[in-house]
């Protein structure tokens, strides 16, 4: 039996026309597949797929799902692969998929692609959540690319185990919906009066929303973290703390000195949460945002600074996580590039 289900190659929305005629693929692919149609040549091949790199793997069900839907036909075709956020280890086989090479030449560029694209964000953001447990990260990389990456990468950081996305794009593969706080923007437009707009996000949002405030707009999170707290009480879920790299919070200029003061710092934490529990706001939680990469929650966490999450944002694309694809044998027979034999890996399963 499978160890869990895979998502229905429905759920990708592939533009399927486009990507049988080759439209994405690499122009040499979509050659040789017209040559070797065209000679009426079919050998039955052996495709082994590999990553570079140590990784957790993202990608795979998509990559499964532009076979089924964009081969020739999938029934000519035996397909073996790993699952979405199993581990990997550098040269490991990933995916084998058998068949007359010509019925599946022109998806080689689309299911590396997707591999190498949902791998990258999915161990990036797996990186972050392990540095950061127990605490809750939330994905926040939107702004920092193409809208149409969206939906695979909310996917990809929702397997590696991110507690949040920014987008409904974003979690509409597992049918949530995202997260977010009050904006800087909307702050501005009520006059940036923080206080003002966190009660009109109180007065017109759910109660089930979480009411989360940006409360660095005047460069003085303790301040507005109070006030804000004053008047909505319970309804405050929690402080978000994004001082931007190029200034020092009005509560930290008194410390400077010893420590980097600039940006979102452990020393600025520790102000918002002392302030917050002299005043009794215990149940305020404070997430933290700005800058934040693996090496920078590592240090939070080893001070035990009072964060409750992390908002992560472009640090999540960084790195290089490629996949190859080869040919490696034919018609049953060892047939494959010097240093790419083929290599069995007892970890695949049957795709059906």
């Amino acid at each position: 039996m499978p160890r869990r289900p895979r998502l229905d190659p429905s759920v990708f929305n592939l533009p399927v026309g486009k990507m049988r005629e080759g439209y994405y693929t690499d122009k040499y692919f979509v050659r040789a597949q017209e040559v070797l149609r065209a000679d009426d040549h079919h050998p039955r091949v052996l495709m082994q797929v590999f990553g570079k790199s140590d990784a957790y793997l993202g990608g795979i069900d998509e990559a499964i799902a532009i076979l089924k839907l964009c081969a020739t036909s999938w029934d000519d075709l035996v397909v073996h692969a790993l699952y979405d956020g199993d581990q990997i280890e550098i040269w490991e086989t990933v995916l084998t998929i058998e068949g007359p090479y010509d019925a599946f030449a022109h998806l080689e560029t689309l299911y590396l692609g997707v591999l190498a694209r949902r791998t990258r964000v999915g161990t990036n953001t797996r990186h972050v959540v392990d540095a950061a447990r127990p605490k809750d990260v939330m994905f926040f990389p939107a702004r920092h690319d193409h809208w149409l990456v969206q939906t695979g990468d909310g996917y990809a950081a929702h397997i590696a185990g991110a507690i949040g996305v920014s987008t409904d794009a974003q979690a509409s593969w597992w049918g949530s919906e995202g997260v977010g706080t009050v904006p800087h923007a909307m702050i501005a437009a009520y006059g940036g009066d923080t206080v003002l707009a966190s009660q009109k996000f109180a007065e017109y949002m759910p109660e089930d929303v979480r009411l989360i405030s940006l409360v660095d707009f005047d460069n003085d999170c303790v301040t507005t973290s109070l006030e804000t707290a004053r008047v909505l009480g319970e309804r405050l879920y929690g402080v978000r703390l994004d001082t931007a790299e190029t200034l020092v919070d009005r509560s930290v200029i008194p410390q400077m000195g010893r420590f980097k003061p600039t940006g979102v710092t452990p020393q600025l934490v520790w102000n918002v949460r002392r302030a917050l529990d002299r005043e009794g706001f215990q149940h305020v939680r404070i997430v933290v945002s700005g800058g934040f990469t693996v090496e920078k929650i590592r240090h939070f966490e080893r001070q035990g600074v009072p964060v409750d999450a992390y908002g992560v944002g472009s640090s999540l694309y960084g790195g290089r996580f490629d996949f190859t694809a080869d040919v490696v044998m034919v018609e049953g027979r060892p047939c494959a590039k010097v240093g790419r034999e083929y290599r069995p890996n007892d970890r695949l399963e049957r795709v059906t």
